[in-house]
C-alpha cells in the first residue's frame, strides 16, 4: 500500500490517521512484514492492506489508503 503521496507504507511508520490521532504501523501485510507485537499468525487472515496501532481508535486495518493517512516520520 502507498500513502496518497506515492510513498510506500513501511513497517514502523509513524502516521497521522487523522486530526489528533497518531500510530505506528505495526503490519504490512501487502509486503508480508509483522512486528513481534502482531504477529504473522495472528493477522495474515486480513490478506491485504496495512495494520496500524493508533493511541486514539486503538488497531485499525486499512484496505487502501486514506486522504487523511499520512506519514510523520
Amino acid at each position: 500500500m502507498r500513502y496518497f503521496d506515492g510513498q510506500d507504507v513501511k513497517l514502523g511508520d509513524k502516521v497521522q490517521l487523522w486530526e489528533g490521532c497518531q500510530g505506528v504501523v505495526v503490519c504490512s501485510i501487502d509486503t508480508g512484514e509483522y512486528s513481534t507485537s502482531f504477529p504473522e499468525r495472528e493477522w495474515s487472515y486480513l490478506k491485504m492492506g496495512v495494520v496500524i496501532d493508533s493511541d486514539k481508535a486503538g488497531v485499525v486495518h486499512y484496505l487502501e489508503p486514506d486522504e487523511d493517512l499520512e506519514l510523520i516520520e
